[in-house]
């Protein structure tokens, strides 16, 4: 495989089999260093990796595709989804671009809510791609890694602080069963955001003093609901939609931009306070979720970092993060300007196929990736922005994490009536 730049995210999601956005962590970096980085981005070692994915979407499909390029020695065997008809559409897709590598059976192709259960405990799997909707992935994670499978998760990891404690505790447990967890936050694997990262750790815009984030762009896919469809079939078939489902878009997208931030910083932020609304997708086929959020996230030190997200049909758009330094200013694409000026200029492996070569390499070394908390965290600082714009009450992190008792998993996983909160009005939605 040749290597192929990735300017931006723009051009990133014009690939309908790739994620939209992210890449590689600090705690990562160490043993990116010794594990391979190549073009071809092969990960080393012989041993048969056999994929079993939950969720069979776009997203679900692309990770597939881009764990099979990763390296030799990859095969998929087994299949979830909560609707057949993705799995036929994903495994066509699939096929078609590995026949040799699809070893998929009818015997092991799974349907319904408690489907991923069967799936993580077939025996031959030693690796579980999942990339269902976020609502779904904190109790699916606990099964596989009950199960003792290693773990690709998509981002992001959960859509409420319960969930969000309950990916920790798994993180937790893979550690001690020395299994891996990798996260779709791809730029924590890209070449130019890992040499960007070393360079702002290394002093080169001194003390970081400030920030801005964005994930401003158009409209995306939505799905109206056809007749006889249940209320449950529709939300999960339109789950970007729902916030049980998604998280809202802050949290399903933003995440992205906001674990870069958390990179740079190497911390948490200690406050949040965040606005937002529902002006421009109003019909009621976008479920409750909001299309705008500006969000202050406060670093230690009083240190303020700006986040806006927005997808509104027709309006600028803007992806990118901003670090502000006292000697100079970095931007995520790869360029320092001040002091010390630097600019990225060479090619780089597909990130969405680096973190799974990474990944692969790792389990094969015997010294497996573990992201689990670093992804819950930041997907914990996106959840605390949509929690503050939706109740409009400034939160800190120690109330979020540690006393929150905010759950929108539904009452009941069937496909039946299922009604969801309204759309959130800040002063009158409740803090929990």
């Amino acid at each position: 495989m040749s290597a192929k730049i990735y300017k931006n995210d723009k051009n990133d999601r014009n690939n309908s089999l790739s994620r939209r956005d992210f890449l590689k962590a600090s705690a990562t970096a160490s043993l990116a260093a010794v594990l391979p980085r190549i073009p071809g981005a092969r990960a080393a070692g012989s041993d048969t990796i056999r994929i079993g994915l939950i969720g069979c979407g776009g997203r679900g499909t692309g990770a597939a595709i881009n764990c099979l390029e990763a390296a030799s020695g990859v095969e998929i065997v087994a299949m979830f989804d909560l609707f057949q008809d993705r799995i036929d559409s994903s495994l066509e897709k699939i096929r078609e671009k590995f026949p040799a590598q699809v070893k998929v059976t009818p015997e092991r192709m799974f349907t319904g809510f408690d489907g991923y259960k069967k799936l993580v405990g077939l025996p031959e799997i030693n690796l579980v791609l999942m990339a269902s909707p976020p609502g779904f992935r904190p109790m699916q994670l606990q099964a596989a890694i009950e199960a003792g499978k290693n773990v690709f998760m998509e981002k992001p990891v959960a859509v409420d602080p319960v969930g969000v404690r309950s990916v920790i505790a798994s993180s937790a447990l893979a550690e001690k069963k020395g299994l891996a967890i990798v996260a779709g936050t791809q730029r924590r694997h890209q070449a130019r955001y890992l040499e960007l990262m070393k360079r702002i750790h290394e002093g080169a815009i001194g003390e970081l003093v400030g920030g801005q984030c964005y994930w401003n762009q158009g409209d995306l896919w939505v799905k109206l609901r056809e007749p006889g469809m249940s209320e449950m079939e529709w939300q999960c078939r339109n789950w970007l939609y729902f916030t049980w489902l998604s998280g809202d878009h802050i949290v399903e997208q933003h995440v992205h931009n906001i674990d870069v931030i958390n990179w740079a910083f190497r911390a948490l932020p200690e406050k949040v306070m965040g606005m937002g609304g529902r002006q421009a997708r109003t019909a009621p086929e976008y479920g409750n979720i909001y299309d705008h959020f500006a969000v202050e996230f406060e670093y230690p030190g009083g240190v303020r970092v700006l986040s806006m997200c927005r997808q509104t049909k027709g309006a600028a758009e803007r992806i990118e993060e901003k670090l502000v330094g006292t000697k100079g200013v970095a931007f995520g694409y790869g360029e320092i300007r001040g002091e010390k000026p630097w600019k990225w200029e060479g090619d780089e492996p597909n990130p969405y196929v680096q973190e799974q070569a990474d990944l692969i390499a790792s389990i094969r070394a015997g010294k497996p990736l573990n992201e689990g908390r670093r992804i819950a965290e930041s997907t914990m600082c996106a959840i605390i922005g949509r929690m503050s714009a939706y109740t409009g009450r400034a939160i800190s992190w120690d109330w979020a994490m540690n006393s929150s008792q905010l759950d929108l998993s539904p009452k009941t996983y069937e496909l039946g009536p299922n009604p969801v909160d309204p759309v959130a009005i800040p002063g009158l939605t409740p803090l929990i």
